[in-house]
């Protein structure tokens, strides 16, 4: 089969992988539609890095090419000898991270046992710590890793539940942080600023309007305006930070009260320095971006001495259902099927075939009215 392989540091190749073979409990998905992630940048730009041995040597990719994509949805070609509940023709998306219950373990260590799966002690995750990931023609999944997708949802659509279970597994860790400010708590979050305007501060965003319900100001400040007038469309309220000072816009919409909850989605080092000038005391902190590159960390001396709440949440852990299957995936699947989170309109840039994914490597990333890319197999 074909694939898109990243052989080293800016270097991406489509070429011929073997098929992959399902063991008894997985299946053979043909691939439909793949997201491409800011993480798939930050790899292919060689600013991260998860590929370990078990002594922790890190294996370059000239040893261990890596086949890119973690966002991945598709329909079931083959199933294994024990599988019971899909079948050829079933169309799914997938959980790409590898659990204790995913591979067959017993008793689950001790993160899956609490619900945060995405840091299992056995943890393994396609296209990006060296399994190979959807950025190819077929991919052998564990059938408890997957969703049957509802009819009415596209393949496009379906390939954007990782990236909103994501945001609610950050959000919950928020929400279940013993933080001053907080949502229904006795000093309440007000306010948000959203850093970042890409495709997860725009699900956050819409989290906090149609299903928490946030009637308070939301502030999202990015550097490029297509993506701004989307924050508009979502009920945010736009700060160009190339052309507004985020300090004074703060300032008049707090009316000096600063911000209670500030998510950092942008992986700019830059916003660390902005933080101290705009949180509130003891305020709380998300971080949710990756690969800050070029910042002196010591500016993290000037955030602490607010004693805020720092939060960080990776991926979309969150527990498993009584069938064993992914609890946040499925929360995200219902929200994006019921139209209440829309994802269609943060896809700015389609790809019709691995052979054109390239260009968002190469070309797309740096473009002013690009938000999201999805690679479509169908």
């Amino acid at each position: 089969m074909k694939a898109a392989v990243l052989e080293d540091v800016q270097q991406l190749r489509i070429c011929q992988v073997p098929d992959p073979q399902p063991g008894p409990q997985d299946v053979v998905l043909r691939v439909q539609a793949v997201g491409v992630c800011a993480t798939d940048f930050h790899l292919f730009l060689g600013l991260s890095h998860y590929m370990f041995d078990a002594k922790g040597r890190r294996i370059p990719l000239t040893e261990h090419p890596l086949i890119l994509g973690h966002e991945f949805t598709g329909e079931v070609v083959e199933i294994g000898a024990e599988v019971r509940d899909l079948a050829p023709g079933d169309r799914v998306v997938c959980d790409q991270g590898l659990n204790c219950r995913s591979q067959g373990r017993w008793p689950v260590c001790s993160y899956c046992a609490s619900g945060d799966s995405h840091q299992c002690l056995y943890y393994q995750e396609r296209g990006i710590t060296g399994l190979p990931g959807g950025m190819a023609e077929f991919i052998s999944m564990p059938a408890v890793n997957c969703l049957r997708v509802p009819e009415e949802t596209s393949p496009e659509q379906a390939a954007l539940v990782e990236p909103l279970g994501c945001v609610l597994h950050s959000c919950a860790k928020v929400e279940g942080a013993r933080a001053r400010f907080a949502f229904g708590s006795t000093e309440p979050i007000r306010n948000v600023l959203i850093c970042g305007a890409g495709p997860a501060g725009l699900l956050f965003l819409q989290y906090l309007r149609k299903v928490k319900d946030f009637d308070g100001l939301v502030l999202v400040s990015d550097i490029r305006d297509s993506s701004l007038e989307l924050v508009k469309t979502f009920g945010g309220v736009p700060l160009n930070v190339k052309r507004e000072d985020p300090v004074a816009m703060v300032e008049e919409l707090t009316d000096g009260g600063r911000i209670d909850l500030l998510i950092e989605v942008c992986g700019s080092a830059d916003v660390f320095e902005q933080i101290p000038k705009v949180l509130k005391k003891q305020g709380t902190v998300l971080i949710y971006g990756n690969g800050h590159k070029g910042g002196d960390f010591g500016l993290l001396s000037n955030i602490l001495f607010l004693e805020p709440t720092l939060i960080a949440a990776v991926g979309a852990s969150g527990g498993f259902d009584p069938d064993g299957r992914p609890q946040t995936h499925r929360r995200a699947l219902e929200l994006i099927s019921s139209g209440r989170i829309q994802v269609s309109p943060i896809i700015t840039h389609r790809y019709g075939a691995l052979e054109e994914i390239h260009h968002a490597f190469e070309e797309d990333r740096r473009r002013e009215d690009y938000v999201k890319g999805v690679l479509k197999l169908v």
